[in-house]
């Protein structure tokens, strides 16, 4: 299984997305999406999974999700938009990680790219930094990646180039 991860679109879909992810099998969205229009660009593309942030509005709210939690090829996956870092937790993600122990924890927020190794909780920490052109980030990204028997490999992270650019 093949997945693509985005975050922090903000309304704004880079047409690139769409040649980076043209070989995955899902579109993994960790929220402040910003717009219905990029949530369904994504999903009329690839089968997209989301999850609404803290800029998104009740008509994004209703379509997805605070949290999503899934096993692909036995490896368990937690989607959250603010998730805090590694090992600094929001009182909700520390709930949820005592509930689903996932291998695979995707969050997004920050505007920054950040894949660690958290031991203390037993996870993998993927956060995609931001693909829209609204923060203070100062390139834009994305990861992807497979997994395999329970486990990620092959993670890419993809660079779009520079926020101040699109401004």
């Amino acid at each position: 299984m093949k997945l693509g991860l985005i975050s922090d679109t903000h309304g704004f879909l880079d047409p690139t997305v769409f040649e980076h992810f043209k070989n995955v099998d899902q579109i993994w969205h960790a929220g402040d999406i910003g717009t219905e229009e990029v949530l369904e660009s994504l999903a009329e593309f690839k089968p997209t999974v989301a999850v609404y942030g803290n800029i998104d509005g009740q008509k994004i709210c209703v379509r997805t999700r605070e949290h999503q939690f899934c096993e692909i090829a036995g490896c368990r996956i937690l989607m959250i938009h603010i998730a805090g870092k590694p090992p600094k937790y929001n009182q909700t993600v520390r709930s949820l990680l005592t509930k689903f122990h996932p291998d695979l924890l995707i969050c997004g927020h920050s505007h920054f790219l950040k894949v660690e190794k958290d031991n203390r909780s037993d996870v993998l920490f993927l956060n995609p930094g931001a693909a829209g052109r609204h923060g203070f980030h100062k390139i834009r990204t994305l990861l992807r990646f497979e997994i395999e028997n329970g486990m990620p490999k092959n993670l890419e992270v993809i660079e779009l180039g520079s926020r101040s650019k699109l401004s």
